[in-house]
């Protein structure tokens, strides 16, 4: 059956979805071997156990979790040769380069995840997991953003700096946000080192951030409102409020009862989360005219 271009324009979009969801749920699970102890249920990398790249023996709970997330690979792999092929299908080198990057995420991560299990669950390295998870999310945002038309030149001006001040504040806030994790009780397994820092101060910077946060993007949604930006952009903004605001409020809560692992693992869905909305937020600053497209002819998605 040949996949002709109508083919990869119908596909293109639901894959851009699906390497967006795959990557916020590969920070979830990754969230649950951590949170469960699992971290080192497969003691080495690449493989399982030194003679096995599979658990032998008896399955426990530790080995299943942490095998599973190696396994969720596997689909990420399948999601991300399907987005390049399709991307490529659609003649536009944008999206090509694109889906080539994000598919280049993987190993990468598949070597950070390797180097964080020979570490030991370093801190820092399990840190560099996650903002590698986030930064491929982001990415994944951009890359829906495409699919949406060609986009052009960004445009300039303050409140473009406000937007790129926002999106910096976020990331802020999301490695401060591991640098709390790494200091704090969910290390991955119970002979894992921390970072050291105390816990109540790295938690009192974090939570400066985060204001920090919500000043810049009330800052940005009260700028939109007043020079009349496109309402896509002024919705993302709405958005991205609202999706700090129930972080927060998860993070206030999780910190105020001593941190249960329901709470974090949603926090750190709430991580994921934000850095997609964050990312399309200035993406609709950046970029208006693209914001405001709603539909896209396969004669466009022709263009290169």
């Amino acid at each position: 059956m040949r996949f002709t271009t109508e083919d990869a324009v119908r596909w293109v979009r639901p894959l851009g979805w699906a390497t967006l969801v795959a990557n916020c749920v590969l920070v979830v699970t990754g969230g649950a071997v951590r949170l469960t102890g699992s971290g080192l249920g497969c003691p080495t990398w690449p493989r399982c156990h030194e003679d096995s790249y599979v658990p032998h023996g008896e399955l426990d709970l530790h080995e299943a979790i942490e095998f599973g997330n190696r396994m969720l690979t596997f689909v990420l792999v399948a999601i991300a040769v399907a987005t390049f092929l399709a991307a490529w299908r659609t003649g536009r080198s944008d999206l090509t380069r694109l889906a080539a990057l994000l598919a280049a995420g993987i190993p990468a991560q598949a070597v950070i995840g390797g180097i964080t299990v020979l570490t030991d669950l370093n801190p820092w390295v399990v840190s560099l997991h996650l903002l590698c998870s986030l930064a491929i999310i982001g990415l994944s945002v951009r890359f829906l953003q495409l699919t949406l038309a060609p986009v052009g030149p960004p445009v300039r001006g303050p409140l473009v700096g406000l937007a790129w001040s926002t999106f910096a504040a976020a990331w802020a806030v999301l490695w401060i946000g591991t640098v709390v994790t790494g200091s704090g009780p969910h290390a991955g397994d119970e002979d894992s080192v921390r970072t050291g820092l105390d816990p109540l101060q790295v938690s009192q910077l974090h939570a400066d951030a985060v204001f920090l946060l919500l000043g810049l993007t009330i800052g940005l949604l009260f700028a939109l409102r007043a020079v009349g930006a496109p309402a896509q952009a002024r919705r993302a903004a709405r958005w991205l409020l609202a999706v700090e605001l129930a972080q927060g409020a998860v993070g206030f809560v999780q910190y105020f009862t001593d941190l249960p692992v329901v709470l974090v693992g949603l926090h750190l869905l709430g991580a994921a989360v934000v850095s997609a909305a964050v990312t399309w937020a200035l993406l609709t600053v950046r970029h208006p005219q693209a914001a405001t497209t709603r539909a896209l002819p396969v004669e466009a998605l022709s263009v290169s």
